[in-house]
């Protein structure tokens, strides 16, 4: 499946009537199930008025990573920067949080609304470097999309 035939289906989970975390919950049921390098798909959010991430809805192996600090871990590192962050190779990283020894790149792409981050969404995958430009552009409409029901 092309991220371009994912797009319609995402901007459907998004208008549909469900919660929030059930729309966001189908999200990554969908990219997890059509991306086959998406082996680990979830939201992570600022936890109130603290500097720390509070994990969202995600699909995958359990984590216990369920608060990450701000400037920890990929995650942590995007809260800081507002930048999307690809990690082709985790084992490189000096600064990354292991959730599972099968996971061996990361993406991670902020989530704004009104010009803050409020969250991102955290992709695992299990194949080395399968993160490309193409998956930055689409993740990115998915984090625009998403910032349009919190």
């Amino acid at each position: 499946m092309t991220f371009t035939s994912l797009k319609p289906q995402i901007e459907t989970i998004i208008s549909s009537t469900k919660t929030v975390d059930e729309r966001l919950k189908n999200i990554c049921e969908l990219l997890e199930s059509e991306i086959p390098h998406y082996n680990w798909v979830g939201f992570y959010f600022k936890n109130g008025d603290k500097n720390e991430l509070k994990l969202g809805p995600y699909v995958g192996e359990p984590t216990d990573h369920t608060i990450i600090p701000f400037g920890k871990g990929i995650c942590g590192q995007v809260a800081v920067s507002n930048k999307n962050f690809v990690v082709p190779d985790v084992a490189a990283q000096d600064n990354y949080i292991a959730c599972s020894i099968t996971v061996k790149a990361e993406i991670v792409i902020p989530i704004f609304v009104n010009g803050e981050n409020i969250g991102q969404i955290d992709i695992d995958s299990n194949t080395p470097d399968p993160f490309t430009e193409a998956d930055e552009r689409f993740l990115e409409f998915v984090c625009e999309k998403v910032a349009t029901i919190l």
